[in-house]
């Protein structure tokens, strides 16, 4: 069992795919899945750095 596996910033399971993070003004969050991500994004829309192209991948 790996206990340093991160967690979903907005519904806590475990982050098992890379690529659904975004920058906040209180530092990186790491999501689950685009849906959580996108309802933090929408909840938290103040606190969300806007992405620099280099951040946006394919």
């Amino acid at each position: 069992m790996n206990d340093n596996k991160k967690q979903c910033d907005l519904c806590g399971l475990d982050v098992e795919v890379e690529g659904f993070e975004l920058k906040t003004i209180e530092g990186d969050k790491r999501f689950c899945c685009e849906g959580c991500k996108g309802i933090y994004q929408m909840l938290h829309e103040d606190q969300v750095l806007a992405e620099t192209p280099d951040d946006a991948k394919n």
